[in-house]
């Protein structure tokens, strides 16, 4: 079997033949850099994932971290990898030189981070979360803060969590009870209860930096009064010394279906009233600022819910020409030779779904880095503000749309191999369980597709939507050759549907059908996410498209490897995009099934 992480050429394809992020170095920010330091960039990320992030992932699954009351201990080459990670630069990648990063465009850290989740999710989920947290410090901390945490976060000496949920509270984040009192010297202190943190408890670092919603006591009710603290697992002496141990205190480990190797944590803070927690900008502002992170997870999710489908993918497909079993017609005598299962037309359906799932999905997360690198560095304000808009519709998509069919890749993967796909003796299994957790990760699936109904479309009177549809347009005008211009045709259809059903459920969502509206919010998800990638796809066949009529400078490969893009595009927008015609119906029809089912009658 291949042992390559994620296909090199994959992410060569992506990042400079869709995305042209080499043109990024033009910018002021990335003008230092060129092809080769991206380049360097994945290269190293690449052989270190291969190196020491990949050879334990089987072993961090059967061998989950314990806890024996004092302290927990997982496997030694967790914190091999994690310092490895560290030390290589990559929590800081994308900050400035001046702070000891790289400067890295996000969608190049996007992809180098890409390596790590496909070769080991749950000791990547270390170093992701602490990146994440280290950034909400260097954008909304006070100075004071920064001095105590930033540095030490920056190059791994610190790690960092997000302690959102509650056990009564769930995703509802308005119902939390977390508390924090004022005290004399500044500080805060927080009482309250956490669960399903994960990275909550470990010994990889010297200390660990909660980020931990609660609430004033006086504030308003509600998300209005919710608060950001940092409140670390140890103090931290004025020096940056790690001084007294916090009174946050690790009631147990969650044993989690996947990401078996990270650990999820109940975590109590306050028992003995003496947790330290430091107030992270304005008071009642924190929901405001924890979205910075949560917004970053939640691309990431959705990134890493593509990687893990797309490598089942790989590992299904290098199987399935390995795998001899069956005959063909008319070779049907038992003295025939067996031909490789690939060979079936069934398995190269299912082969052919995964890749149209996963490589859209990659595609779909690597064009939200791109926005977010024009959010940070476009030429004009109107540009930013653009780009901010459209990613802020997208953001659920991006989260939910891989989450879903990144673990429909893996499903399949697990049926290609048969028998063997359900054993822990091969890989997909395990990336259907990690991936699992993705649907559910920073905000279901069905809260996404609430955010998206609900807030998302009409921010500023629908502008996203209509800057959506602008680039939509852009990109199929540029479709010149006859593949891509009945591809075009095929989702142009859905273009006036989605925007009737838009109008419509504006004017349902005024009046007594609300309930029914939101009930079908999952089914509005599936026409809008499913159109997203129809346009996706559409990107990429354009692309190769053009690429096919050079024939004479392609090499056989590279004809086989545009040809099967062409042919992905193709089985996503005339096999799985048509099958939102029946959410369009129920959307239509403002469908009540779910909305008026009573609790009684279950």
């Amino acid at each position: 079997m291949n042992d390559e992480v994620i296909r090199q050429r994959e992410i060569e394809f992506q990042l400079y033949e869709v995305l042209d992020t080499q043109s990024l170095c033009q910018r002021e920010r990335f003008a230092e850099h060129s092809r080769e330091t991206f380049d360097a960039a994945l290269t190293t990320a690449h052989k270190m994932a291969r190196e020491l992030f990949a050879p334990h992932n089987a072993k961090a699954d059967s061998q989950e971290p314990t806890f024996d009351g004092d302290k927990v201990s997982m496997l030694p080459e967790v914190k091999v990898a994690f310092d490895a990670f560290a030390k290589a630069g990559f929590i800081a990648g994308r900050y400035d030189y001046e702070e000891g990063g790289m400067q890295l465009p996000e969608a190049i850290m996007t992809a180098c981070c890409g390596y790590f989740t496909a070769a080991n999710p749950s000791t990547n989920s270390y170093s992701f979360l602490t990146t994440a947290a280290t950034n909400v410090v260097r954008t909304f901390a006070s100075q004071e803060i920064k001095d105590l945490f930033y540095t030490s976060m920056l190059s791994g000496r610190f790690t960092g969590t997000m302690a959102l949920t509650e056990p009564h509270a769930g995703s509802s984040l308005a119902d939390i009870t977390t508390s924090a009192t004022p005290t004399d010297d500044g500080s805060y202190r927080i009482k309250g209860s956490k669960i399903y943190i994960s990275a909550g408890e470990h010994e990889l670092s010297e200390n660990i930096v909660h980020l931990v919603l609660a609430k004033i006591k006086g504030g308003p009710p509600g998300v209005k009064g919710i608060s950001l603290f940092v409140v670390p697992k140890y103090r931290v002496n004025e020096n940056g010394d790690i001084g007294a141990r916090n009174d946050v205190v690790l009631a147990g480990l969650i044993h989690k279906l996947g990401n078996r190797g990270t650990t999820s944590t109940a975590l109590t803070f306050g028992d003995n009233d003496d947790c330290h927690g430091y107030l992270v900008g304005e008071p009642h502002q924190g929901l405001k600022y924890m979205f910075l992170m949560m917004n970053e997870a939640r691309l990431a999710v959705g990134f890493g819910a593509a990687m893990l489908g797309y490598k089942g993918y790989l590992y299904s497909l290098d199987y399935a020409k390995e795998r001899p079993q069956g005959r063909l017609a008319p070779n049907l005598k038992p003295t025939d030779p067996p031909v490789p299962i690939i060979e079936h037309g069934d398995v190269k359906r299912m082969l052919l779904a995964q890749k149209a799932y996963a490589e859209g999905s990659i595609s779909l997360c690597f064009f939200a880095t791109r926005l977010l690198d024009d959010v940070h560095t476009a030429e004009t304000e109107e540009q930013r503000e653009n780009a901010s808009l459209l990613l802020d519709l997208l953001t659920p998509v991006v989260k939910s749309w891989p989450s879903e069919y990144g673990t429909k890749a893996n499903d399949l993967a697990i049926q290609v191999l048969g028998g063997a796909g359900y054993t822990r003796e091969y890989p997909v299994e395990q990336c259907w369980r990690d991936n699992r957790l993705n649907a559910i990760h920073e905000g279901t699936n069905g809260i996404q597709a609430l955010d998206l109904l609900t807030r998302k479309l009409w921010l500023q009177n629908g502008e996203g939507l209509n800057l959506l549809k602008q680039q939509i347009m852009q990109d199929f005008a540029k479709a010149s050759g006859p593949l891509s211009q009945s591809l075009v045709d095929k989702v142009a259809v859905y273009l006036p549907k989605l925007q009737n059903i838009i109008a419509a459920l504006a004017i349902a969502m005024q009046g007594k059908d609300l309930p029914a509206v939101l009930s079908n919010a999952q089914g509005f998800m599936n026409v809008f996410g499913n159109i997203v990638i129809g346009w996706i796809w559409i990107r990429q066949a354009i692309v190769a498209e053009r690429q096919l009529s050079k024939d004479k400078e392609l090499t056989a490969s590279e004809q086989m490897y545009y040809q099967g893009k062409q042919q992905a595009a193709k089985y996503f927008i005339t096999w799985v995009l048509p099958t939102i015609e029946h959410d369009l119906a129920l959307l239509e029809a403002l469908d009540d099934t779910c909305s008026t089912m009573q609790g009684d009658w279950f």
